[in-house]
């Protein structure tokens, strides 16, 4: 059996992201990955220093580094393309799904175990996994949101109206976590260097 699980991962450096979009700044899904897992560390302590929560950030913050793993295989596919309507959306997952089945086929079976539930979500049968998923989707919208407020700050106008939606989206989640990241550190990402 051929153990390719991590040679895969470095791999994920090769996917780009916001590919029907002009970028300033091209982004790859490894960078996105950690940037993903960074932000879901600054949530979840957000919500146990501030909130007075008690999540397991280390854990959250493993499935934020592996949440777009199966992406080495599908690549990253635009949300208005995987979104278009409930076929493809059901189509997508599919194919997701046998992704992550080839994924954790490279993982040795000693160690499979504890890469299922992080590579397939569906596997995860964690009590509280979809409270956890919560900080890793919320992360998700982050980076992408901090990524539009980069690119309106360099001067690209393409990212305007995916700013807005992210906003939308991130409003939805009702998140103080993510409403206190926005407020207290957020407006640092529109600042240049000399403003920092």
């Amino acid at each position: 059996m051929n153990n390719h699980f991590f040679a895969y991962m470095y791999r994920l450096r090769y996917i780009e992201r916001w590919s029907l979009m002009r970028n300033m700044m091209k982004e790859n899904v490894a960078e996105h990955s950690f940037h993903v897992a960074m932000l879901t560390h600054a949530l979840c302590t957000i919500a146990n220093v501030v909130f007075e929560r008690n999540v397991p950030t280390d854990r959250i913050v493993s499935m934020a580094l592996f949440h777009d793993a199966t992406e080495v295989f599908t690549g990253d596919i635009p949300t208005p393309v995987k979104h278009h309507n409930d076929k493809i959306l059901a189509n997508f997952r599919e194919i997701e799904q046998l992704a992550a089945d080839r994924l954790l086929d490279m993982v040795p079976e000693p160690l499979r175990h504890v890469y299922e539930p992080l590579v397939d979500a569906k596997r995860n049968e964690e009590p509280s996994a979809a409270a956890y998923k919560a900080y890793v989707k919320a992360a998700d919208l982050l980076d992408a949101y901090l990524k539009c407020v980069t690119e309106l700050s360099a001067g690209n106008r393409e990212f305007a109206t995916a700013k807005k939606q992210i906003e939308q989206s991130m409003t939805q989640l009702s998140m103080p976590e993510l409403e206190y990241f926005l407020e207290h550190m957020a407006p640092s990402f529109e600042k240049t260097i000399d403003e920092l």
